[in-house]
């Protein structure tokens, strides 16, 4: 096919037709479509000379999904989602977002998954398989280090190269065993070198990461020199541009950009279409749309953390509850690329709690009736007396733009704290896209519920969880500082054109671990709520750990036993330590992780197998992945700051 083309068509055709599809010369290449959606389908469509983003079902945000720790619901939603894809004639969604949470002020935080690159990757990897095995394509982005939205285009991450491989790529190289039909390239420069020309970083992606077929494409006006990227290997750029077409076009009269180059390029675009093409010939919708809201729902129940309870939750069934706050009556989720027109109205924390609870009685007064000076003094009198108040609070996080501060606006902790006062059984619910500073009210209340972006169907799932059909199981996947600037990054020099990676390997639970164990001098206060958090209706106690070394790695096993009167689920961690290490390591780090569920006053035996490449570093001496041979440590607990179980094994010296 590429000898078919003249050389204008070869270079057009490494620029999309459009905005949302590839160049086909009329018929002589099939046109891919594309959409974004990791949280439900975005497709715009020309409505009376204005592009309106037409309904789709709107799951919870990629961090609920995450706090699950369900590789098989990542699968389940990728099948979801494909089903979506096909009915709108889609074939690749712009999905999912790999990128490591480093910063909670970071705008796009409730697309990303965690602060440990091996649950993105994992998730993402299944995510991506529940996609392509549905013939829709996966597009894994922002490659990489996007993690700041403010001064996105020009802002350069300066990372080491250890640094970048374990923290920042490692979720790449994991989701790339699902062999994604494309990567994106993220805005921001690193080291320097904007990532639409990192030909380093894209050969790196290649050689190294496993991506070697698949198609690198631009996210949308990432490019500012369409020469220099194509030389640096970017397959397509994205969207149509005719400045693009004609510094191609000078380019290669000049000899600035090679033949071979660009005919490499085009060789990929014509394979990613043809790969589309050939999956539509087989590919049907599986699921109805209100099975996919169920699975929504689900997603919520899994992921949704309880943080704080003191024997308030579950509410009777009986209960008098009084409701108040900014969103028990309105939809918030994530705005910018990612937001979703929702299929059908989305169900509100009133109509469901309504609902769950018949033989109760709901209280509820409508903030917006009220001026902004009276609204919160207004909606808590109806807390005074009741069994339960229950405040809906949030932040409207949004792609193109960092937060400002990580507290809830100050209307809204007046209202929290105002409750409180006249109810000690107050219970916050939080819809937020990333971690919130509770500092001025968290010790006022008697629970508080982590809701984050529930799609449309998940209140459904916040309501089961408050009255006990539900036992919660979810778990945090990212550290929630005690105060706002309680984390690694904030020490790190940042200004508009330069963000200094100097914590390093130190991000999020690494650096608590670290500085606790060993012991760091002016360490960061003890963070609110560790990584991999979360209460439950019942208790989990662990014994009875084994640790066998095999030929290919080592294989663990442990009991965790229900001591309560209630049926749950708990998610168990292995971290691995290298006792006596070469080079520097965190102290220790996330390694596996399971979903068992446990009867009450019942135990089951778990099983794990860490392969040999769990206790290696990314060597840069060797430019190879390194496991020293010597002694390390497994511990085994129900999250990063309670770890009861340590087993010692000693492995041998193994290059990867």
């Amino acid at each position: 096919m590429i000898d078919k083309l003249t050389p204008t068509q070869k270079l057009k055709l490494l620029m999309g037709k459009d905005c949302w599809h590839t160049e086909d010369f009329d018929g002589l290449l099939y046109r891919a479509t594309v959409s974004d959606g990791p949280l439900g389908l975005r497709t715009p469509e020309l409505v009376d000379g204005r592009y309106v983003d037409q309904p789709s079902v709107a799951y919870p945000s990629m961090q609920i999904l995450s706090q699950s720790w369900d590789g098989e619901l990542a699968y389940r939603l990728g099948c979801a989602l494909a089903d979506d894809a096909i009915e709108k004639d889609v074939d690749v969604l712009l999905a999912p977002g790999l990128n490591t949470k480093r910063d909670p002020h970071c705008g796009r935080n409730f697309e990303y998954m965690s602060e440990d690159p091996l649950l993105t990757g994992i998730l993402g990897r299944e995510y991506v398989r529940g996609l392509q095995d549905n013939g829709v394509g996966a597009t894994l982005k922002h490659y990489c280090c996007n993690n700041s939205e403010n001064s996105r285009m020009w802002l350069s991450a300066e990372v080491d190269e250890r640094t970048l491989r374990e923290i920042y790529l490692k979720a790449f190289e994991i989701a790339c065993e699902a062999q994604p039909w494309a990567v994106m390239c993220s805005y921001n420069v690193v080291n320097g070198v904007r990532m639409a020309q990192h030909k380093k970083l894209f050969t790196l992606l290649r050689k190294k990461l496993h991506f070697a077929n698949g198609l690198i494409m631009s996210d949308w006006g990432a490019v500012t020199d369409a020469a220099a990227s194509v030389n640096a290997g970017l397959d397509l750029i994205m969207p149509y541009s005719e400045k693009h077409e004609t510094r191609l076009k000078n380019a290669y009269i000049s000899g600035e950009i090679a033949q071979k180059q660009i005919e490499e390029n085009a060789e990929r675009v014509i394979k990613f279409t043809q790969k589309c093409s050939q999956a539509r010939k087989t590919r049907k919708v599986r699921s109805t749309k209100e099975e996919r809201r169920e699975l929504a729902r689900r997603i919520e129940a899994e992921g949704i953390v309880l943080l704080k309870n003191n024997g308030v939750l579950p509410i009777r069934a009986d209960a008098n509850v009084s409701l108040g706050g900014n969103f028990v009556n309105s939809y918030i989720n994530g705005g910018g690329s990612s937001s979703v027109t929702p299929s059908q109205t989305p169900v509100t924390l009133l109509q469901t709690l309504k609902e769950a609870l018949p033989n109760g009685t709901i209280s509820y007064r409508d903030l917006w009736e009220y001026g902004v000076s009276e609204a919160p003094l207004l909606q808590t009198e109806c807390a005074y007396g009741k069994d339960v108040a229950v405040i809906c609070a949030g932040l409207h996080d949004c792609e193109g733009f960092d937060r400002a501060n990580a507290r809830l606006p100050r209307s809204q902790e007046e209202i929290i704290k105002e409750t409180a006062r006249k109810n000690p059984n107050t219970v916050v619910i939080l819809y937020c896209g990333a971690t919130v500073d509770m500092s001025e009210w968290i010790d006022d209340v008697a629970a508080v519920l982590w809701a984050g972006y529930v799609g449309e169907a998940g209140n459904l799932a916040v309501a089961d969880v408050l009255t006990g059909k539900v036992n919660p199981s979810g778990k945090l996947t990212e550290t929630f500082p005690l105060g706002e600037n309680d984390y690694p990054a904030h020490r790190c020099f940042k200004n508009n054109t330069v963000s200094l990676y100097s914590d390093g390997l130190l991000v999020g639970y690494r650096y608590h671990v670290t500085a606790e164990r060993l012991g760091m001098a002016n360490a960061l206060p003890k963070p609110r709520f560790p990584f991999g958090y979360g209460l439950s209706y019942s208790r989990f106690e662990y014994s009875d750990v084994k640790a066998v070394v095999t030929r290919s790695g080592v294989n663990v096993s442990y009991r965790i036993t229900n001591t309560s009167d209630n049926d749950g689920t708990e998610i168990s961690q292995v971290y691995v330590r290298e006792v006596n290490p070469r080079v520097f390591r965190p102290f220790m780090e996330l390694k596996a992780f399971e979903r068992t569920a446990v009867k009450a006053h019942d135990s089951t035996e778990v099983k794990v197998s860490l392969p040999m490449s769990a206790f290696a570093y990314y060597s840069v001496a060797e430019d190879r992945w390194l496991t020293e041979g010597g002694d390390y440590e497994i511990y085994i607990g129900a999250n990063s700051a309670d770890t009861p179980l340590c087993a010692k094994v000693n492995v041998k010296r193994q290059l990867f």
